[in-house]
């Protein structure tokens, strides 16, 4: 597996190299100064451009990158909606066990991504183009204090759905019950973890995903 280092010198690299690159930044769990280091993390790398539509049309560009083992194409997925003249991503698994999430983008649907979101780095930038950004901090996904409203509707709905599930179980529909479970009951459950985790730090930690 190539390092973070090897990476991130790859990555520098080729944007460089490419006039079509104006900027570049990273985003995530890499630039996250709380996260735990793992040899799952994923680079979510960001390349401002001109225009997306030459990327887009050049399809071995992302050869450079490393020998892929799958890849996504987010944007071509008839479930999801995009928006390609501004931004297109590949999703890379390599070879070597890497993970690259890669996104060209316009200036402007950039610079909406980095005024809300606190953990993006700036790599490179070439015309000073992006905003000064402060030192990367998690603050933006810490858990968010419930207000006494939130709180008794999130009890009252957990405990009323799971009464549903009772239900589904005594009558053996198993996947009336599988779904009441993951989308209704663990889903308040989760939410109420979130805010003991909360009021025991002060909110002032992140759960993570």
């Amino acid at each position: 597996m190539r390092t973070e280092q090897e990476m991130l010198n790859l990555i520098l690299d080729v944007a460089k190299n490419d006039k079509r690159i104006r900027a570049v930044y990273m985003s995530g769990s890499r630039t996250n100064p709380n996260a735990i280091k793992d040899i799952f993390q994923d680079y979510d790398i960001e390349c401002v451009v001109e225009e997306t539509k030459s990327f887009r049309k050049q399809k071995d560009w992302i050869d450079q990158f490393g020998e892929r083992l799958y890849m996504q194409y987010p944007e071509e997925n008839s479930y999801y909606e995009n928006d390609v003249d501004n931004c297109y991503v590949w999703l890379i698994q390599f070879t070597d066990g890497n993970r690259l999430d890669l996104t060209v983008s316009t200036l402007s649907h950039a610079l909406k991504n980095i005024e809300g979101d606190r953990l993006c780095k700036i790599l490179l930038d070439k015309e000073k183009c992006l905003l000064d950004m402060p030192e990367a901090t998690d603050m933006d996904y810490w858990v968010k204090k419930p207000t006494e409203h939130n709180f008794f509707d999130t009890c009252n709905d957990f405990w009323w759905c799971l009464n549903n599930v009772a239900k589904g179980l005594w009558r053996e529909e198993i996947p009336y019950v599988m779904d009441m479970i993951n989308y209704v009951v663990r889903p308040q459950l989760i939410r109420l973890m979130e805010w003991k985790i909360g009021f025991d730090t002060n909110f002032t930690v992140s759960i993570g995903k």
